[in-house]
């Protein structure tokens, strides 16, 4: 499969009964910014709904911001739906308040990277440049 055209198409979404979105707001505008597509879908979405939505809109990537302690649960079930819908192809990342333990479980379960508090909406642009389309040699 070649390289896509067009800018990086990426869902950003918050997924279960979370209500804080300031930081997903904040990484959906640094993206745009950066010239990415942003999708955002908003507060409260199951994990069939952030799937279903990176489906339809052809997404390159989708990113989970959580800040519920819901993690573990959620980014499993949208690796799991990704995989069941035959989209493997669409790069999950992630952010929020996930303690340091949870990162590598989370990276073996499909998980490409996890942002935590402190990181720059730059270093969060760049690593999407870097690695959605073009994933760095493992």
């Amino acid at each position: 499969m070649g390289v896509a055209a067009g800018p990086i198409r990426v869902v950003v979404a918050k997924p279960g009964l979370d209500g804080h979105d300031r930081g997903a707001k904040v990484i959906a505008r640094a993206l745009r910014d950066a010239g990415m597509e942003v999708i955002y879908t908003g507060l409260h979405q199951t994990p069939e709904q952030i799937v279903g939505t990176a489906i339809q809109e052809d997404a390159d990537a989708i990113g989970l911001s959580i800040l519920s302690g819901a993690h573990n649960t959620l980014f499993a079930a949208v690796i799991d739906l990704l995989k069941e819908r035959d989209a493997e192809d669409i790069l999950v990342f992630g952010g929020g308040i996930i303690p340091e333990a949870d990162i590598p479980p989370l990276k073996e379960k499909g998980v490409a990277e996890i942002f935590t508090p402190g990181a720059t909406t730059q270093s969060i642009v760049d690593w999407v440049r870097a690695n959605v389309r073009h994933p760095a040699e493992a």
